[in-house]
């Protein structure tokens, strides 16, 4: 690009005098457009002319701007060398080169001042010109967001309106076929009702104001009617009181003659004549339980046992058993004549007094409805201030003999867990710890089989209540505890007792291989299973917790000493398939718990098989299909027997081996609709009742 010419002024190698004396025009810069400036009188004549960098900025092209700073610099830094050289050399004739150069260089710097100044206004331009849009888009954004905002205020009132519930709405009104059958004619106007569905509504709702008033006046009359009536029973009850005081001296007649036909009128008056000498917590049971019995269980028998002599001979409260060292010295000094005994008799004649029972007991019977029994002695230990109790079955028909079912009925653990957590092994009074520490006894649970177990809702039926955090050594009898307590306890321990009558009997079917399925949970299973059950035992909880694939079920406290233990193994072919089963003590309302191992060409288990932990989900986490028929006795044999279906699938399944002549071991006869599934290759184990098929779940 070729540089602009420089002024005439300054091209020349010396100025003219000429050229001095003329006046040169005034140019007067602004940035922005002509101004109307003052002007002095000095500069009247003169010639003034004005222009706008602005306006040449818009005429300007930036680039070719750019160019002509960067040739600009170059320039420059060519005269500043060749002036740098002239100096250098110190000729006084290159004076007048160097003075030219210089006036070159001004030049060159008065451009590069101007292209500065262009560069300014158009960043200015610039910066103006983004504000501008961004105020623009700012004011679109508002306007959206008002928009936005009325669609979705718009939105809410249409919500509403769709949403407006009449009160009518909320009145069940007679049908439609009714109401034309019933209505008369000027409240249900056919002829405009039937065509408009809103004269329809409004006729509805008359009728309905009529029946209403009908049934209000029909009201007032059963009040009436109702007043009557009792006005009547008052009579015939001040008729009725006026009798009691003629029966009672009636009865009191008739004592010799119940006595001579055997007639058992007194004998619940006997009963309480004798519980006037059980100590309070049994009777506050015996009285509680009679009570229910009376008004809510006619099965629950309610008696006292025992020697009422010893227990009237017991004249005052029983003291605590631990007798200090001076009291057995003053005993010993009243013996001096007999042998002082050695240091353990006397702690064993400690330990008996401490566990001593009172000489009475009240024996509680609940029959249920096949006739099966339920017998209940609860005693009391005068020292410990504690309730025992001992449990015993009778059954309305002589049971087989199953040996995997000899804890079932046992009494040390038919009431265990009654409630969550209730062993009966520990007494529940912490004042008893000290007691044992003073006659040498570590534990109670020594000494159940004798006693009977300590439960905590055995203390409960008998009004005591101990607390958890120090020992208390005066616990009184309540007896707003026992009754509230009486109803649910009674109803567990009859449940508890049948389902452990029907694990019996289902418990002497499996030790012959056979699953007892009921006609009601058929549907739940195919018509032909060919997996067998060929074993069911018992097993202990040691022999329970070193099978290598009940790891997990041990971390999670899912498996306790107090649980039943026991091993089922299930075959077809060459598969054998082992299930360890946790039985918790509440069954049927806590389902069992399976642990599978399958040992067919290798041993698998839930940890290196997704299917085998699949298998397990069927029967652990599905439980709630198996239940049955109420109350849900029947669901460990529903469990068992889903167990050999789903090994019937699995093996069924499984691809072929083709380095193994002959046919397929297990053939498929089962239909699925997928033999596997997703990246973990599951097996469909969930069979569709009644289509027949397997699915995945």
């Amino acid at each position: 690009m070729a540089l602009p010419p420089l002024p005439q002024s300054l091209t020349g190698s010396a100025m003219s005098s000429e050229s001095s004396k003329k006046r040169k025009p005034k140019v007067i810069r602004t940035d922005g457009g002509p101004q109307e400036g003052k002007r002095g009188k000095g500069d009247a004549d003169q010639d003034v002319r004005y222009y706008s960098e602005e306006c040449e900025v818009d005429l300007r092209d930036p680039i070719k701007d750019y160019e002509l700073y960067r040739e600009t610099c170059q320039e420059l830094q060519r005269l500043m060398a060749e002036i740098q050289e002239l100096k250098t050399r110190g000729i006084k004739e290159n004076a007048s080169e160097i003075e030219e150069r210089r006036i070159q260089s001004c030049v060159h710097f008065m451009t590069l001042k101007k292209l500065n100044r262009l560069a300014h206004i158009r960043l200015k331009k610039g910066r103006d010109q983004t504000h501008e849009a961004k105020q623009k888009v700012d004011a679109y954004h508002l306007q959206l967001q008002n928009l936005l905002y009325e669609v979705m205020h718009l939105q809410k009132e249409i919500t509403k309106c769709l949403e407006f519930k009449s009160k009518h709405e909320e009145i069940e009104l007679v049908s439609l076929e009714e109401f034309y059958k019933e209505a008369p004619p000027e409240i249900s106007r056919p002829a405009i009702t039937l065509s408009d569905p809103h004269q329809q509504t409004l006729a509805r709702l008359d009728w309905e104001l009529e029946q209403r008033k009908r049934l209000a006046e029909r009201y007032k009359e059963c009040l009436t009617s109702k007043e009557k009536i009792l006005k009547e029973i008052e009579v015939k009850k001040e008729y009725l009181s006026s009798l009691q005081p003629r029966l009672n001296s009636i009865m009191q007649a008739s004592l010799p003659l119940q006595e001579y036909l055997s007639m058992p009128f007194d004998q619940a008056h006997k009963q309480y004549e004798t519980a006037r000498h059980l100590p309070p917590p049994l009777y506050v049971l015996f009285v509680q339980a009679s009570a229910y019995g009376q008004a809510c269980d006619k099965k629950l028998v309610v008696a006292i046992e025992g020697s009422v002599e010893e227990a009237k001979a017991l004249y005052k409260p029983p003291e605590d058993s631990q007798d200090d060292e001076s009291d057995s010295d003053a005993e010993e000094e009243q013996t001096t004549k007999r042998r002082r005994p050695t240091l353990g008799v006397q702690l064993d004649d400690k330990r008996k007094e401490m566990l001593k029972r009172h000489p009475l007991s009240v024996t509680v019977d609940l029959k249920c409805k096949d006739e099966n029994v339920l017998h209940l002695t609860f005693c009391y230990l005068m020292n410990l201030n504690v309730m025992t109790v001992k449990a015993k079955v009778t059954t309305a028909v002589e049971m087989t003999t199953a040996i995997s079912a000899g804890d079932l009925l046992s009494p040390d653990s038919l009431l265990n867990c009654l409630y969550p957590g209730d062993h009966g092994r520990k007494t529940p009074n912490p004042a008893n710890q000290f007691q044992f520490d003073k006659v040498g006894i570590l534990t109670l649970s020594d000494y159940v089989t004798e006693l009977g177990h300590p439960y905590v809702w055995v203390q409960k039926l008998g009004g005591l209540h101990f607390p958890k955090d120090q020992p208390q050594h005066t616990v009184t009898a309540d007896n707003s505890l026992s009754a509230s307590h009486m109803e649910l306890t009674v109803k567990l321990l009859r449940t508890r007792l049948q389902s452990r009558l029907a694990l019996h009997k289902q418990f002497a079917s499996l030790e012959h291989g056979v699953v007892p399925v009921s006609s009601e949970c058929q549907h739940l299973f195919p018509a032909k299973i060919v997996s067998r059950l060929v074993k069911w035992a018992a097993i202990p909880y040691e022999d329970y917790a070193e099978l290598p694939y009940t790891k997990d079920v041990i971390e999670a406290g899912l498996a306790e000493d107090t649980h039943l233990y026991y091993m089922a193994l299930i075959e077809r072919g060459t598969a054998k398939l082992q299930a360890a089963v946790v039985l918790n003590p509440g069954y049927s309302t806590l389902p069992p718990i399976f642990s599978l191992c399958l040992n067919w060409k290798g041993e698998r288990t839930g940890s290196n098989d997704d299917n085998i932990r699949a298998m397990e989900s069927e029967v652990n986490v599905n439980y709630k299909e198996l239940w049955g028929p109420k109350p849900g006795y029947q669901l460990l044999t529903n469990q068992l027997q889903r167990l050999c279906m789903v090994l019937d699938v699995y093996l069924e399944t499984e691809p072929h081996d083709t380095t193994v002549e002959g046919p397929k071991e297990f053939p498929q006869e089962k239909m699925c609709l997928r033999l596997v599934r997703g990246p973990m290759r599951l097996k469909p184990f969930k069979f569709n009742y009644p289509q027949g098929f397997f699915s995945h779940r």
